[in-house]
């Protein structure tokens, strides 16, 4: 299982950073997601976007929360020996993603313990920040994730 694995818990230490992005937001995505999961106006229609408070045709939150997790996926997750997540500790939309921004952003390890419960599994603490391409921050989260040990036997 981790013999193809670029990241295990050992590789998750206080600190680290990894680079997310870039990933453009077309109107055709917006829409098509809003059509099947948050068909609200102004995620459906250019002008009831504008005439909206969001300023223009806008991603759905968790349309953003969706381009989050793609980026986490190309960036570091598929290449990790990840277990999946317990939740999300929080998500905050701190401004509108609209059909034409390009995101990008950073993963930072908040912190990491190995489980006392569940020998050779660890739980890392991750912070996302994502941002449009005037750097202006559109979304943050927290969340932790499981992840094996390279050396399951061992403790980090």
């Amino acid at each position: 299982m981790l013999e193809n694995k670029k990241y295990t818990f050992e590789d998750f230490t206080p600190g680290t950073v990894f680079h997310l992005g870039p990933y453009p937001v077309s109107a055709e995505e917006i829409i098509a997601f809003a059509s099947e999961f948050d068909p609200q106006p102004m995620h459906l229609d250019e002008d009831a976007g504008k005439q909206s408070l969001l300023g223009g045709l806008a991603a759905s939150g968790w349309h953003t929360c969706c381009m989050l997790m793609r980026m986490m996926i190309d960036s570091f997750v598929l290449d990790s020996a990840s277990q999946g997540a317990p939740g999300v500790d929080f998500v905050q939309w701190k401004k509108p993603v609209l059909a034409g921004d390009i995101l990008h952003g950073t993963s930072t390890v908040l912190s990491s313990r190995t489980l006392q419960s569940r020998p050779g599994l660890g739980l890392v603490q991750m912070r996302q920040e994502v941002f449009n391409q005037r750097d202006e921050l559109v979304a943050a989260s927290e969340n932790p994730f499981f992840v094996l040990l390279r050396n399951k036997g061992g403790s980090a």
